[in-house]
């Protein structure tokens, strides 16, 4: 199987507010940039979608090690998932998980390769997360450089 390095990360201006998600792919020395806005969202669900995009770019079943610096993302999909499921989709106290939708699309995609979670530190200098972040805001200014032309 093939060894893909990801870096994913979620910006929002307002939370909620217009948002974007950035992805780094680092595959063999070749790296791909993706990256996408939405009008109304949030900070959590750019995140989410970030890794969810990042994975579906994958045309065949990888060791993937994705790194984001969010640790709803990284604590969901690794820790609180399980339990959620078991729940019918209710939280430790018993109120609706947020963001199902994302949540189901992101599980759905790490069952389709071998995924190791890393956490870092936002805003850090991290290159991989600072390029990620680059990318999700980059999404958010060019939605409005092409609104204004």
């Amino acid at each position: 199987m093939k060894n893909v390095v990801i870096f994913a990360d979620g910006a929002c201006k307002g939370n909620p507010g217009p948002g974007g998600w950035g992805v780094v792919l680092r595959y063999n020395g070749n790296e791909k940039h993706l990256y996408g806005f939405a009008a109304e969202t949030t900070n959590n669900r750019m995140e989410l979608t970030a890794a969810i995009m990042a994975l579906e770019a994958l045309k065949e079943r990888c060791v993937v090690e994705i790194t984001t610096d969010s640790q709803y993302v990284r604590n969901g999909i690794t820790s609180w998932l399980a339990n959620w499921k078991r729940k019918n989709w209710k939280t430790a106290d018993n109120k609706p998980v947020k963001n199902v939708d994302l949540w189901r699309q992101l599980e759905a995609q790490t069952e389709r390769h071998q995924v190791t979670w890393h956490w870092v530190r936002g805003h850090t200098g991290h290159p991989g997360n600072e390029l990620a972040d680059e990318l999700a805001n980059r999404a958010i200014r060019e939605h409005y450089s092409a609104a204004d032309r």
